[in-house]
This record gives structure tokens, C-alpha cells and sequence, in this order.
């Protein structure tokens, strides 16, 4: 019997011990937060490298909120090496005195309790990023340690998590040894106590957070982005003019830092993200609408009642027109992206279209319009626009807020844009009334090429021999229907069609000649290009359209390869096509599908002896001969002289032509690529666009690079 007491004593000591641990403040603090690591994709969209990015915006947005109030100017974000992220600010710092409701220091309701904050509507933020009051609290529970210090007051204090408990990590309080999340931790058992850690300067005032984001939660191998969190900041700094950001990266050895600092504001995004050479100056649209909105608010007696409240919504947009057809918009609430738009979005297309269609009724005649009615294709075309809009407690759809659900901003944009864009189309400035008349045009060129272009598609098919082309008379078109065969060689020049017509094997191979150089479509207007005849033959052969209407699907050739003489004259004539590809059909090229012919420079004739034929050696470049021709004379190998240098595709006959370029067995082509489409971009502006000076500037510094032997003079 005493066995049996002395065990039955033992398990009463052990519960005793487990109740006395699991105390009523862990349940407060882990009954909301237990479930964000429960279903974190709930809050932070999935737990992979997206996840992790949205956990940084939202300690990044906190501190942006404050300089948006005006209480803070400069924020610094660390990528540490041990995967930590730590952001600095010196915005007001978060309270430290005690919230009456929970008994807590405002620090810990801030980073345990979910919806709190200072951002509903209590007088701290007029307009911020944050609305829902769960960001730091979420970041905090799906962090495996989260330290946060705060100088207000004349003192800096300080408080430490771990997933979401508050207490203490053995390297705290004047302990030696390296910060980590795998240090001991004691939680607090019977309050928690926010440290005075030492004294702030004098004025002095700000928040910083350092938090690892929890193993357990997120997938293996997710890491940060740090070009991703560069474009981010970079963005920011236009969105709040004067704040400066500075990201640093510590992961890899030697640090890595960018400063971004912009005072221009939207009107500068707007010129940053532009990829074309502009129609209108950048044009700002700004103004102001009020709203009645019924919200549930806390009465005097705790309960929460709906009453009405007035808000106001303040709109600012910044926008011009290029000469391409590609749209960016980049829309913004309260410097929150919504990359998946919302009603601000809707108000701002709504008006434009509303605007332009009766502003082209007002000059039908004029412009040549028609029966025909524009749509928002045609008047995005071109088009770059940053679109803000900021008001008090916007409505989300979901805490990663990518879409604007507050319908009452999408009349209030609607009204500013029609208002300030109509005053804008019909000023009687001549500068303004000039860049009007411009942009109307390109608007109806687009109407008119879109509509051209679905035509041009319901029409177009493959014609068997029964059948009409309206195809161009040019044009050597191959028997075969098999898209994913067929090949369309552009060929320069009259001459080198001719070889071309018998070194081609008709089953699959169409030939098109064209007439020297091409128009620079990166300078013209879609007008000009489309009434050009060479572009207009190549558009009309490949059949499937232009610009934003083009459709690879319906291409009527599997390859395109460009054909033309291997010389200074014929690389620009390549470079001008690729031009067209790259504006107008960028899809085709996108797809692989767009090639470069690679015809010889020499052509070795090696003398053998007695009946036996002589051997044709063909080589590609200057360099490749002479190693050739050192291998040959080693060998004791005679050479017919003089060596042919080929000046164009003509001077070969056909049977050369089809072995060295065109036979699928034997040529070589070069498929034209676009890894880097923004950098493919700068490149095309910077060699073909309007703006002289940096090309200028970049041919005088390449000099240098210059092979002087490759130079055909």
C-alpha cells in the first residue's frame, strides 16, 4: 500500500505544477495569435517567399504610416546575415504606457493583440496603410523571435516574443553571446514587464524591430528578395516625397546599401516607369470628395453601435501618354499597393473613357472618326498613370489589401478625372491644346488599328488554289499549312530574293523581300508605321495582328527568320526589324519564334589534286578564317587566291545560299531572345528612340570597345 500512496502523490505534485505553469496570461496572449500560425495564409497570403515579403511589408508599412502622418522622414531596412530583418525609423515611437481596457503596455497589445492599433479611427492616423490592426501582431506570432525597442521619452525600452509570447531570451539584459531566436527563453508568468534598457537623447524619437521569421511556418528554401524590396522602397520614396529610405543587405559577406530619396512625388514615378518617348507632358489630376460612411463604434458603455460618419477622400493622379501601345498603371491607397486594382481603379478607366468618347464627338470631323467608337484599350494605349487615393479607413478585400472594396471612391475619382482631364483636352493654352491634339490622334489611330486588325484576323486564312489572296503580290508563299513547319524568311533586297526563290524549298519556306530600311517604328507613331508599306506587308503576311490586338496563335508561320546581308548595312536593317518585332509583336519573339540567318563572310576553296573536286569551306567571322587558314597551310593544303569575301546574299548562287543559310540540315541561326525585358527596353530607347543626346553620349563612351578591323569601310 505505502507504493501505491507515494505514486498516487508523485502524480498530484506533477499536475499541480502543469496548472501552476499554464496560467490565465498565456491564454491571453496565444488564444488570438495561436490562430495566425494555425492558417497563416490566412493573413499573409501563402508560406512561401510571398509570405515572407508580406510579413516585411507589414513592419515596412508601419513605419511608412508614420512619416505619412508627418511624423518621420527617414526609415532603414537590414537584411542581417542570419536571416533576420531588422526596420529602423524615427517616427513618434509606439506608446509605452498602459492601455486601459487590457492592462497592457501599448507595445504588447500592438505586437499580441490582433485588430489594435492606432489606426481606427482614434485621431492618430488621418490616412494609413495599415486598417486592420493585425500586421505587427502577425508578424510576431509567425516569427520564431521578434525584439522590438523604443526610444520615447527620454528612455529607450524594450520587449522580446517568441512566436508571440512575450518574456525573455538569455542574451537580454547585459548577457554576452550572439542574438539568436535558439537562445534560452523564460516567459513571463505573472505580468509582462516592457524594460528600460537606457536613456534616448533628448527629442529623440523612433521604433525598431528586429524579427526571424519562424522555420516552422514557412517552406524551406523561401529567402527574401532583396531586388523585389529595392522596388518597393524605390516606390515609396515617390509616393511620400522627402521620406527617405535605405535598404541594406548583410547576407552575403559585404554589405550592399541603395538610398532612395525622391521629392518630385508621382509626377517623377510616372517619368521613372514611362518606357516610351512621351505624347503629353506628365499631367496631374488632383481634388477632393466627401462620402457618408456607417461604421460600428464603441460608446461610452462598451458597446459597439453603427452610426454615420463623413469621410473625406483625397485623389491625386499623375499621367501622360507615350508613343507605344503598352499600359502601366500602378495604383495606390493611402501608399498601399492594390496590384489587383478596386474602385478607385474602376472610377479613373470609367471617366477617361467618358472623357475621351466625348471629346472625339466633339471633333468627328476633324479627326476622321467615323461611326466607330473608341473603348478603354484604345485610350490606355500609351498610357503610364499612377493612381492615389487616400481616405480613412479604407475597406479591403483581405488583410494582403490588393483590391480597393469602398465603393464610394469610385465616384469621387470618376468626377476629379473628368473635371481636371476635360479642362486639360480643352484648354486654349497653346502648349496644352497642342499635346491634346496629339494625343486625340494617337487615340483614334488605335481605334483604327484595333478595328483593322480584327478584320484583317476574321479575314485571313490560308488560301488553296481555288481561292483569292489579298495577300501582297510579293510575297513567295510556301504550299505547306503546317504552322508549326513553315518558316517566312524576310529577305533584303531584289537580288538576294532571286537566289532565294531557287535556294528556298517551297514545301515550308515563304520568302518576303523587302526594300532596304525600314521605318524606325520606335520614333514613329502607330499611324506612321501602319502606313508604311514594308511594315504593312509584314504585319498583313504573318497574319495575326498588331500591338495589343497581335494573337501568336493564329501566326501564320512557325519561324520567322530575318535574312540579310552580312555588313554594316544589312545589321541595320536586322536591327530596324527586330524593332518592329519587338514594339508591335512582341509575343512572337517572346515565344522563341523570331530568328536571325547567319550567312557566311568567306568562302575557302581548297585546290586538290588530279580529278578530285575542291573543298568549299565556308567561315563566319574574320577570325575563324584566319585560324582556318593557319590550320590548312600546317597541313600543306594549297588555296585558291584571291579568298571570296561575300559583300551580300546576291553574290552567291543558289545552291551556296541553301547549304550555308537556308537548308535546315546545314545553316546556323540565331534565335532572337528577350531574358531582360525591361533592360531589352532601355536598349531599343537608348539605339533607336527619339532623344539624341544619350545615344550620343553612349557611342562616345564605347569607343573604346571598338574593333577597328570589323569596321567594312
Amino acid at each position: 500500500m505505502p507504493p501505491a500512496a507515494t505514486t498516487t502523490t508523485a502524480k498530484k505534485t506533477a499536475s499541480s505544477k502543469t496548472a501552476q505553469d499554464y496560467t490565465a496570461h498565456h491564454l491571453q496572449v496565444l488564444e488570438g495569435l495561436e490562430a495566425v500560425r494555425k492558417r497563416p495564409g490566412m493573413y499573409i497570403g501563402s508560406t512561401d517567399q510571398r509570405g515572407l515579403m508580406h510579413c516585411m511589408w507589414e513592419i515596412i508599412d508601419n513605419a511608412v504610416d508614420e512619416a505619412l502622418g508627418g511624423h518621420g522622414d527617414r526609415i532603414e531596412i537590414v537584411l542581417h546575415a542570419d536571416d533576420s530583418v531588422e526596420v529602423r525609423d524615427n517616427g513618434r515611437g509606439i506608446p509605452v504606457d498602459i492601455e486601459p481596457r487590457t492592462g497592457l503596455t501599448g507595445v504588447e497589445v500592438v505586437y499580441t493583440k490582433l485588430h489594435a492599433g492606432g489606426k481606427f479611427g482614434g485621431g492618430s492616423y488621418t490616412a494609413s496603410g495599415g486598417l486592420h490592426g493585425v500586421g505587427a501582431s502577425v508578424v510576431n506570432a509567425l516569427s520564431s523571435r521578434l525584439d522590438v525597442e523604443v526610444d520615447r521619452g527620454g528612455k529607450t525600452y524594450a520587449m522580446s516574443f517568441r512566436r508571440g509570447e512575450p518574456g525573455t531570451f538569455s542574451d537580454v539584459a547585459g548577457a554576452k553571446g550572439e542574438i539568436s531566436p535558439d537562445n534560452d527563453f523564460s516567459p513571463y508568468d505573472k505580468g509582462s514587464e516592457l524594460a528600460v534598457i537606457g536613456k534616448a537623447k533628448r527629442g529623440v524619437t523612433g521604433t525598431r524591430v528586429r524579427y526571424w521569421a519562424d522555420p516552422q511556418i514557412f517552406l524551406k528554401g523561401a529567402g527574401l528578395d532583396r531586388e523585389a524590396l529595392a522596388a518597393r522602397a524605390r516606390q515609396t520614396s515617390f509616393l511620400v516625397p522627402g521620406l527617405t529610405l535605405v535598404v541594406r543587405d548583410e547576407r552575403e559577406g559585404e554589405a550592399v546599401e541603395e538610398v532612395f530619396h525622391h521629392d518630385g512625388g508621382i509626377s517623377e514615378f510616372v517619368e521613372f516607369l514611362a518606357p516610351d518617348a512621351p505624347v503629353t507632358d506628365v499631367w496631374r489630376l488632383e481634388g477632393t470628395g466627401t462620402f457618408t460612411e456607417t461604421v460600428p463604434v464603441l460608446d461610452a458603455k462598451g458597446h459597439m453601435t453603427p452610426t454615420d460618419v463623413e469621410r473625406e477622400c483625397g485623389v491625386d493622379i499623375a499621367l501622360r501618354w507615350g508613343t507605344g501601345y503598352d499600359t502601366k498603371l500602378s495604383a495606390f491607397v493611402n501608399i498601399i499597393a492594390t496590384p489587383k486594382g478596386g474602385t478607385h481603379v474602376a472610377g479613373f478607366e470609367q471617366a477617361l473613357l467618358k472623357v475621351f468618347r466625348k471629346q472625339l464627338e466633339s471633333n468627328a470631323r476633324k479627326l476622321k472618326v467615323g461611326n466607330d467608337k473608341v473603348d478603354k484599350d484604345d485610350v490606355l494605349a500609351g498610357m503610364t498613370a499612377v493612381v492615389t487615393v487616400r481616405l480613412a479607413e479604407p475597406q479591403f478585400e483581405g488583410q494582403t489589401k490588393e483590391v480597393l472594396g469602398t465603393n464610394a471612391v469610385r465616384a469621387i475619382v470618376s468626377k476629379v478625372v473628368e473635371t481636371e482631364l476635360t479642362s486639360l483636352l480643352t484648354s486654349t493654352k497653346r502648349g496644352d491644346k497642342q499635346m491634346a491634339a496629339q494625343l486625340l490622334e494617337k487615340v483614334v489611330a488605335e481605334m483604327k488599328s484595333r478595328i483593322s486588325a480584327r478584320l484583317h484576323k476574321e479575314t485571313q486564312r490560308r488560301k488553296n488554289a481555288l481561292e483569292t489572296s489579298s495577300l501582297p503580290p510579293k510575297l513567295r508563299d510556301c504550299r505547306s499549312t503546317d504552322v508549326d513547319r513553315t518558316e517566312l524568311f524576310i529577305v533584303e533586297g531584289d537580288s538576294a530574293m532571286g537566289t532565294a526563290k531557287e535556294a528556298r524549298n517551297s514545301e515550308f519556306q515563304a520568302l518576303l523581300p523587302i526594300r532596304g530600311k525600314i521605318l524606325n517604328v520606335q520614333k514613329a507613331a502607330v499611324g506612321d508605321m501602319l502606313k508604311n508599306a514594308e511594315c504593312a506587308s509584314i504585319i498583313q503576311v504573318i497574319g495575326a495582328g498588331s500591338g495589343r490586338s497581335f494573337d501568336v496563335d493564329v501566326a501564320r508561320y512557325g519561324k520567322i527568320i530575318i535574312m540579310t546581308d552580312a555588313d554594316v548595312d544589312g545589321a541595320h536593317i536586322r536591327t530596324l526589324l527586330l524593332t518592329l518585332f519587338f514594339r508591335y509583336m512582341r509575343p512572337l519573339v517572346e515565344a522563341g519564334k523570331v530568328y536571325a540567318a547567319v550567312p557566311p563572310l568567306h568562302r575557302i576553296e581548297v585546290i586538290n589534286p588530279g580529278s578530285k573536286k575542291n573543298e568549299l569551306i565556308y567561315t563566319y567571322s574574320e577570325a575563324a578564317m584566319r585560324k582556318k587558314l593557319a590550320s590548312l597551310n600546317s597541313r600543306g593544303k594549297n588555296i585558291k587566291q584571291p579568298i571570296q569575301r561575300y559583300k551580300g546574299l546576291g553574290e552567291m548562287d543558289a545552291d551556296q545560299l541553301a547549304e550555308t543559310t537556308m537548308d535546315p540540315r546545314h545553316r546556323m541561326l540565331r534565335r532572337v531572345t528577350t531574358a531582360d525585358l525591361e533592360a531589352a527596353e532601355e536598349v531599343f530607347e537608348l539605339l533607336m528612340g527619339k532623344d539624341v543626346d544619350p545615344r550620343r553620349e553612349f557611342i562616345v563612351s564605347s569607343a573604346d570597345q571598338l574593333d577597328r578591323e570589323r569596321i567594312d569601310a
